[in-house]
């Protein structure tokens, strides 16, 4: 599929063609304008009026993304971009070095929950005392809300993707009916 490229000389791109062009839709442009990651002016008629470079940001929004950066941290580094001037290759370099790090303990938590959904068959549990999602008796609820043992940062065996448990945290040594009956959020 071919795009129609606005002419190079154009100086301001309106909202259509600056969709057109990175192949963001427009209530996606609005939205990113209204969290401040991209500028617009306005005509006379109300319209708006993106400088060229807003095609530059929108790609280093994507691309952050794909990465799965939020797009609060985004906001923040491109507020550090001078107005007016397309990201270099300098200002790429230190935005990625910023976000390093986040990426790095991401893909192992990843690769922790990769390699432990061996271990999981997927709720019809039939390893209740193995399974990293059980919370019996809610213990674990003081922690903060979600799956607190999968929002732990991976240490040791957990890194590896192994993340047994030991026995002892069966409240019930599974004879009680709640256990028979399956897994107790």
């Amino acid at each position: 599929m071919t795009v129609a490229r606005p002419a190079y000389h154009l100086t301001e791109l309106t909202v259509g063609q600056l969709s057109a062009r990175s192949g963001v839709a427009v209530t996606a442009l609005h939205f990113y304008e209204s969290k401040g990651l991209i500028k617009s002016r306005r005509t006379p008629g109300n319209q708006r009026r993106y400088t060229r470079d807003t095609l530059r940001r929108i790609s280093v929004i994507r691309v952050a993304q794909r990465m799965g950066i939020p797009l609060s941290t985004v906001a923040d580094a491109l507020a550090e971009l001078p107005e007016g001037r397309t990201p270099n290759r300098d200002d790429w370099a230190r935005l990625s070095q910023r976000w390093r790090a986040d990426l790095n303990a991401r893909i192992e938590q990843l690769l922790a929950l990769r390699d432990g959904l061996e271990d999981c068959i997927g709720c019809g549990c039939l390893s209740v005392r193995d399974c990293p999602l059980t919370n019996p008796y809610d213990e674990l609820g003081e922690e903060g809300p979600g799956p607190r043992r999968l929002l732990r940062e991976p240490t040791g065996a957990a890194a590896r993707g192994r993340r047994h448990r030991a026995p002892t945290a069966d409240p019930c040594g599974g004879t009680s009916p709640s256990c028979q009956d399956g897994p107790q959020d």
